[in-house]
């Protein structure tokens, strides 16, 4: 990497992180001052916070660099690099588990899935599910309407008529993915670990496949990502804060 994309890089990563910090410490001084019912889930949670202002940043840079069309030479790069290393032979496997990122498979999974989470009284992970999926559909048809990013063209691929960006196979999987393991965790916390690998296999995977399939660039999948995860732990998050907003000890808790 020459010098001077190296100090970009690392200049930009300094000022990406620069943002996160500022926005969690205006986050807590909202919520100590302003917001007191939610400092307790501000703090228990902290991580998922600050994941998600990660989340938020990185999501944001992408979109710019993409609407600037500034992503381009790095996206093509990655994309032939992924085919000049990937056997041709692994090309059926790759379209077979990107079939488990259309609407066709997730839509009824997402159904029963939820509709068990409430016929077993998980009536929250119903929910949080539900809706998860249901922003990420929206929110998907929303971005790929705004931005009307061309499809990659290197190869000789399956046509899509519908935009690039984000991939809506990567998002909603991930978003399913995500709220699964929220879901499970909760109800199982022993079954924490397993849940997050064998979600992170699956996104891992669908997302490859798009890759390997030539249907989006690199920075689609990305944002995919970052907004899959985002949705529903912001989702889950909101909840704690109602929760903890309306529990009977914030309402007397004193301003400090």
């Amino acid at each position: 990497m020459p010098t001077t994309a190296y100090a970009e890089f690392v200049f930009d990563v300094f000022k990406l992180a620069l943002y996160i910090g500022c926005a969690y410490v205006a986050l807590k001084v909202f919520a100590r001052h302003v917001q007191t019912g939610w400092l307790r889930a501000l703090t228990v949670r902290r991580f998922a916070v600050l994941g998600l202002l990660s989340l938020m940043v990185i999501g944001t840079k992408v979109f710019e660099d993409v609407i600037a069309k500034e992503s381009g030479p790095a996206d093509v790069a990655v994309l032939w690099f992924i085919r000049q290393i990937l056997p041709a032979t692994f090309v059926d496997f790759f379209a077979t588990v990107t079939a488990t990122g259309a609407v066709a498979f997730l839509l009824p999974a997402t159904v029963f899935l939820a509709l068990l989470f409430f016929v077993l009284k998980h009536r929250r992970e119903a929910f949080v599910l539900a809706a998860s999926m249901a922003s990420a559909g929206l929110l998907t048809y929303a971005i790929k309407t705004l931005v009307n990013r061309s499809r990659p063209d290197l190869w000789s691929a399956d046509w899509y008529s519908s935009s690039s960006f984000p991939s809506g196979h990567t998002f909603s999987a991930t978003a399913l993915a995500t709220a699964m393991v929220l879901c499970v965790t909760r109800i199982w916390p022993r079954s924490r670990h397993a849940a997050v690998g064998l979600a992170v296999l699956w996104v891992a995977l669908v997302a490859l496949s798009r890759l390997v399939l030539g249907a989006h660039w690199p920075t689609d999948v990305v944002a995919a990502i970052c907004l899959g995860i985002f949705i529903p732990l912001a989702i889950s998050l909101m909840l704690d804060l109602y929760d903890n907003d309306q529990s009977p000890s914030s309402a007397h808790r004193p301003m400090q």
